[in-house]
């Protein structure tokens, strides 16, 4: 196997070994996949919280190489990966780490290594799925805040993770919240309803036709959250709440007749489950990332953290529905629910290109909605049965939804 332990790449180990040196310290060994991100960072405070427990064991980045270096002189990871193809090969952290990894087949390996205990995807985007997919393949422990990967490809890796025994522990506050929320059994015939809340971003008061003018400085101003770009303009149009239904849907195997989506400005309740007896179930904290990563971390234990408490006699709570004029996304994401097969990839395909193009300013805000609407209904629906089909229905996606683009000028 891969080296496990002692300094860099020196020190070998068999998967027995490593399982009971981990045994008797109570020690995991994690692979961060998305180090250097908004998430990866609030991943390595709670990791910074609980050294006792958790071993950086690798991580995994696009090319911040000065963030890199950092995390790396910190927790010392046995392994990195670098994604960016053209890095700084004078950069100092290839002076400490020579021996950085750039390959697919290195990644699969890292992901994949008999030592890792838990993998943690905190990639944005699809960019994330074939890594999700290593690591379910391999039977891990995956703690999965790239939804996307979910939505593409749930046909596959929800099987999957079955077949490889692979535990999948959501980190999205609001999944996390549900997963706090359910009993340990899951009954799902117990469950009337799961209520996922939406802070509305910051154009909740806003009517539709008014999104027109709104700029990427607005969209990226968002009330409550400090998140990367592309999931700050998904908050924004709402696109990451149609995500999280889906995910939902594939998560917790509910029909997506079952989730409703409702607007809470405050961002304090996560998410809630109401059962079939009348009683509700709702997870309750601050905004903070930290909460639901310490949770899945913690598996079925508690993780100590640092966090804000919530202040119970000034809190007021309210919840309103989801603004009019932005119906068409959802009535796509419960139609991504009750069809699957390649919707699911479409839609985040057709998504994710109409983000980087507002972001590039080649379209307005309220073109986003009109080039995931356009470039859905293009295709027809049709089953996805391999990765290589989620990966070709991507391309495709991709190229209609540029076609769409052009055709808006």
């Amino acid at each position: 196997s891969w080296r496990c332990l002692g300094s860099l790449r020196l020190t070998y180990c068999s998967r027995a070994n490593i399982h009971s040196f981990n045994k008797l310290i109570d020690m995991k060994n994690i692979v961060l996949l998305g180090a250097t991100g908004s998430i990866g960072d609030s991943c390595l405070n709670v990791i910074r919280q609980n050294k006792k427990h958790f071993r950086l064991f690798g991580i995994v980045l696009g090319g911040n190489l000065d963030k890199a270096q950092k995390i790396a002189k910190e927790f010392n990871p046995q392994h990195i990966f670098v994604a960016e193809p053209d890095i700084d090969k004078s950069h100092d952290l290839l002076q400490s780490y020579p021996n950085i990894l750039n390959t697919e087949d290195e990644l699969q390996e890292l992901i994949q290594d008999p030592c890792v205990d838990i993998v943690i995807s905190a990639i944005s985007g699809f960019a994330g799925l074939k890594t999700s997919y290593f690591a379910i393949d391999a039977g891990k422990t995956i703690l999965i805040a790239n939804k996307e990967s979910i939505v593409a490809a749930g046909d596959i890796l929800m099987p999957l993770a079955k077949i490889k025994n692979s535990e999948i522990i959501p980190v999205d506050s609001e999944h996390n919240a549900i997963h706090q929320c359910l009993p340990l059994q899951k009954n799902l015939n117990e469950i009337s309803k799961i209520m996922i809340t939406a802070s509305g971003g910051p154009f909740r008061e806003k009517a539709f036709n008014d999104l027109s003018s709104v700029t990427l400085k607005d969209a990226l101003n968002h009330p409550t959250w400090n998140m990367g770009t592309k999931i700050t303009i998904d908050s924004a149009t709402l696109v990451n709440k149609c995500l999280e239904l889906i995910e939902a849907h594939y998560l917790f195997q509910i029909p997506e007749s079952q989730i409703e989506i409702v607007v809470h400005p405050q961002s304090i309740i996560h998410s809630m489950v109401t059962f079939i007896d009348g009683s509700t179930i709702a997870q309750m904290s601050n905004p903070n990332m930290e909460v639901p990563i310490a949770n899945a971390l913690g598996l079925d234990q508690r993780l100590p953290i640092d966090f804000e408490q919530i202040n119970f006699s000034e809190l007021n709570l309210s919840f309103e529905p989801i603004a009019d004029g932005r119906e068409v996304i959802f009535d796509i994401a419960r139609e991504v629910c009750n069809q699957k097969g390649n919707l699911g990839v479409i839609f985040n395909a057709s998504n994710e290109i109409a983000v980087e193009a507002f972001i590039n300013q080649q379209i307005s805000f309220i073109d986003i909605y009109k080039v995931i609407q356009r470039t859905f209904e293009y295709f027809p629906c049709s089953k996805v049965l391999t990765l290589e089909d989620i990966f070709e229905y991507d391309k495709q996606a991709r190229i209609q939804a540029e076609k769409v683009i052009k055709s808006l000028h």
